[in-house]
């Protein structure tokens, strides 16, 4: 588990999650226009699907980017939107019935109470749910959080790879893991994915196809929120 420091709702490093204001947003909805319907295999319905594409406005899957992949929106053409819903019924934000989504009695409290829901988002988000399950062959990662964080807090203070990140945390060399695309994928859709969604991590994406490159850098959220950044931030990434 990740201890968290405590935060107030007005704190202004919050902006940097897009998984806390995708869930406000969709609390926000349901308050304002009734439950979400449900598609037989509990998939949320595409009216809402196409309207969080363009409200969420989610990095690097802008309603544009999405529609240029795919006619119609379902809700596994959106992940982030899936997850998010993997999310808010994992923290009993939302409840399944009679065919919709709808918000539960704690999903209403927290909504006016963002640093809160932010914690509860990000640790389930983190700590709770089996994104192996997002992965093709359902993958794991042993990893403690504490090494993790301490790692990445450490190399993470400029943009760094996903490759320098697994060289750093496995022992091994950055070309080694070039090659290794089933590793640093886990990494990525385990720990790197999320830290980015909560808002912890921005991913910085350059160039399309096989010539991208990824890079992740700490916000200002993972100094305001991350015990560990304030014991470690004043010391400067070692590079080999």
């Amino acid at each position: 588990m990740i201890h968290f420091e405590p935060i107030t709702d007005d704190e202004p490093e919050l902006v940097h999650s897009p998984m806390l204001k995708a869930a406000l947003l969709t609390l926000g909805y349901i308050e304002a226009n009734g439950p979400i319907g449900l598609t037989p295999l509990k998939a949320l319905k595409r009216y809402f699907v196409a309207w969080a594409a363009e409200a969420f406005d989610w990095p690097h899957y802008t309603a544009a980017e999405l529609y240029d992949m795919n006619k119609v929106l379902n809700e596994p053409d959106f992940p982030p939107l899936m997850i998010l819903h993997d999310v808010l019924l994992s923290a009993k934000l939302v409840r399944h019935y009679k065919g919709a989504m709808q918000v539960t009695k704690q999903g209403k409290q927290l909504k006016s109470h963002p640093a809160v829901l932010w914690i509860v988002l990000a640790t389930h988000l983190l700590c709770v749910l089996d994104h192996g399950q997002y992965t093709r062959y359902g993958d794991q990662l042993d990893g403690d959080w504490g090494i993790l964080l301490g790692v990445i807090n450490q190399e993470a203070q400029v943009a760094v790879t996903k490759e320098r990140l697994c060289a750093a945390l496995f022992g091994v060399s950055e070309k080694e893991m070039l090659r290794d695309y089933r590793l640093t994928g886990t990494l990525y859709i385990h720990v790197l994915r999320p830290l980015c969604w909560a808002g912890l991590l921005e991913e910085q994406r350059n160039g399309r196809g096989l010539e991208r490159t990824r890079h992740f850098v700490k916000t200002p959220l993972w100094a305001a929120a991350l015990p560990i950044a304030r014991a470690n931030d004043e010391a400067a990434p070692t590079r080999h």
